[in-house]
């Protein structure tokens, strides 16, 4: 069973950085993309940052400009960078993983991590 392990949530003030970072591991297959969704107390789920494993980005609109993500394929790890963090920024990040084993595609996710932006 693939394994996400999150690191780097905590409290920080409006303005403020973090980065977060999660590593995969047990892994059967290639790993297509990585990224970052978030869930507010109250509201969906919703995608903050992807990276294909070519390295191509996509990132929610609230984001950008604030928020960076890369990955190490190496070590099968992805980080997100953010920036000038807001109050709305607050939630449950979650690190995503999409894996391809034959021709089938799965979906895992990590326990999630609480990022909370408050002075």
């Amino acid at each position: 069973q693939v394994q996400l392990v999150e690191s780097g949530g905590g409290l920080v003030q409006p303005g403020g950085s973090l980065r977060l970072s999660c590593a995969a591991s047990r892994i059967i297959g290639s790993i297509n993309a990585m990224g970052w969704y978030r869930q507010a107390p109250g509201k969906q789920r919703e995608l903050v940052a992807t990276i294909t494993s070519g390295g191509s980005t996509n990132y929610a609109d609230s984001v950008k400009g604030r928020f960076t993500v890369s990955r190490d394929n190496a070590k099968n790890t992805v980080y997100l960078q953010m920036n000038s963090l807001k109050p709305e920024d607050t939630a449950v990040y979650y690190c995503n993983a999409v894996i391809q084993k034959y021709e089938r595609i799965y979906n895992y996710w990590g326990q999630g991590t609480q990022i909370t932006v408050s002075s």
